[in-house]
């Protein structure tokens, strides 16, 4: 195994994980940011105003984007085990 296969590895798995940790971290950018809107006109500054939405929102997205993640995350799995004899050996 040499240096441009790890280089690749790698570059595999930190994609695999911004492709999936992104539509999460979006969902939770956004009603982050609808939620400070909302706190600055309305002069409310209430701390647990600003964590459990998001929270429930990250649910929402975890349900609705999960099945896709789980496949992703999946197949890069199924990528790394079937090629382990030529990482390995």
């Amino acid at each position: 195994m040499n240096s441009d296969m790890v280089i690749s590895l790698a570059e595999k798995g930190i994609y695999t994980t911004l492709i999936v940790a992104g539509p999460l971290l979006l969902v939770a950018l956004v009603v982050g940011l609808l939620v400070s809107i909302f706190q600055a006109t309305t002069q409310i500054q209430e701390q647990t105003l600003a964590f459990i939405p998001k929270i429930v929102a990250v649910l929402v997205g975890l349900v609705i984007f999960g099945p896709w993640m789980l496949s992703h995350i999946l197949s890069y799995a199924a990528d790394i085990f079937s090629n382990l004899t030529r990482y390995v050996g």
